[in-house]
């Protein structure tokens, strides 16, 4: 196998010389109005259903990040046309994208997921459905990310999936050797660390032979909501999904209508920004919040009422506003919203304990031992448990929050920096997986303002 070339190392950013940047210490209450670019699921998904859909499709208001620009090239890079066109919003400009022949030889060709979960699951089945061969390898940190499940999904299918020398994989780096059909069919797989499994296999169910019937065996799958949402984007684009009885998933065999979709706004790359409502004990607002998602984020709205905030949803505005202190809580299954949830309650004034997200560890980094080992080294009191964290009341002091090339390591050290003066944060540029205006968008919430800052002003 050739293409791979990135070093299988361990190393994290604590071991490294990456430049530091200085948290803004709030001053006084925030007091600002944030819009935050599209969200990185639904483009994603959308991108590869785009890549095999019956005719040209068009994506408004798209994620133009990291994330998404890796998605971008792989689609391109199996056969896909994608053109950025003018767009009326204020993160760049809208996507065109004309489908993939799956018919048609390709010359071998590698792809970089970077540290892209969405492009390391999603893009293997969509290149079993090309015939050639298609080389992934990462970042070095994603060649430690859970990829078992799904190369075995597709041996399984029969598509062959082989590392150098012929052996099978379990992680990146590997080759997929597409023939241009898969015959689909029964499936079993076990997706208990990683909801991106199942979703990866739904995206291109319909497009094999005889459909898909999904099921999966073992411990829960965690981020039901990730799924709920794939199979709702499918049956949007006209795909018949049967989800009815728990672990098994139909995906009908037939076309992926071509569409023009409009992107939902980021709902947990807004977290960050309410969180600093209540850090602040101010006030943030979100406009255009989807008053129906499928979006995690939407639980912002549980989550910070629980916390102490006053959160009010009026004409698509969420508007939350911190309390006189932050209130530790119990809390199940935050998914990727666990980071911001755990700078707060390392602020907050009784403990914490958040649960069901032991696959945390398996994401960009092992997030429940960065973050005990970033809220401990600023002098907090955070440990391990079997499925998650348990967070005490501890008076904070200035240091370094370590990234480890995780954007939302890097957004929780913001929030502690708005409350904990000669907070650091390394490698804050590690935020354009997702959200590459970041840093800009952060300061530019701190200034003072009248009625509050638009932040769409600080992405142009």
């Amino acid at each position: 196998m050739t293409g791979t070339t990135a070093a299988n190392t361990e190393s994290t950013e604590a071991d490294t010389m990456l430049p530091l940047w200085p948290a803004p210490l709030a001053n006084g209450p925030v007091d600002a109005t944030v819009t935050v670019p599209g969200s990185k699921s639904l483009t994603n998904r959308f991108l590869v259903l785009a890549a095999l859909a019956d005719g040209p499709s068009r994506l408004r208001a798209p994620l133009h990040s990291r994330d998404s620009a890796l998605m971008i090239q792989a689609l391109r890079q199996l056969g896909a046309t994608v053109t950025e066109v003018p767009g009326d919003g204020n993160f760049g400009p809208d996507l065109e994208i004309t489908p993939m022949d799956p018919a048609s030889s390709g010359a071998e060709t590698v792809i970089d997921c970077g540290l892209a979960g969405t492009v390391m699951r999603f893009v293997p089945p969509l290149a079993a459905l090309r015939n050639g061969v298609t080389i992934f390898d990462g970042d070095p940190h994603a060649r430690n990310r859970p990829m078992g499940t799904i190369i075995e999904a597709l041996l399984a299918l029969g598509v062959p999936v082989a590392a150098d020398g012929g052996r099978t994989p379990s992680s990146l780096p590997f080759a997929v050797n597409g023939t241009g059909e898969v015959r689909g069919g029964h499936l079993v797989i076990d997706a208990s660390a990683s909801s991106q499994f199942v979703s990866a296999l739904l995206l291109v169910g319909a497009r094999f032979t005889e459909g898909l019937h999904l099921e999966h065996v073992g411990k829960p799958v965690p981020s039901l909501d990730h799924i709920a949402m794939t199979v709702e984007v499918l049956r949007s684009v006209g795909v018949v999904v049967d989800d009815s009885v728990p672990n098994h998933w139909r995906v009908s065999p037939g076309p992926i209508h071509a569409f023009d979709q409009r992107i939902e706004q980021d709902l947990s790359n807004a977290g960050p920004f309410l969180a600093a409502a209540l850090a602040t004990r101010g006030t943030v607002r979100i406009p255009n919040w989807p008053a129906g998602t499928t979006q995690v984020g939407d639980q912002w709205r549980s989550i910070l009422t629980a916390m102490g905030a006053q959160v009010s949803f009026e004409d698509g505005t969420l508007t939350v506003t911190g309390g006189p202190e932050i209130k530790g809580a119990d809390f199940d299954e935050t998914s990727e919203l666990a980071p911001t949830v755990a700078a707060l309650c390392a602020l907050a004034n009784g403990p914490s304990r958040l649960t069901g997200i032991a696959h945390l560890r398996g994401h960009e980094t092992d997030r429940l031992a960065a973050l005990v080992a970033e809220i401990n080294g600023l002098g907090g009191d955070a440990e391990e448990t079997a499925d998650g964290l348990v967070i005490r009341p501890a008076a904070l002091h200035g240091g370094v929050v370590h990234s480890y090339a995780d954007h939302r390591m890097a957004t929780a050290g913001a929030i502690l920096g708005l409350a904990v003066d000669g907070v650091q944060v390394e490698d804050i540029a590690t935020t354009s997986k997702t959200m590459p205006e970041f840093p800009k968008m952060w300061e530019a919430m701190l200034k003072p303002s009248d009625a509050g800052a638009d932040l769409d002003e600080a992405s142009n």
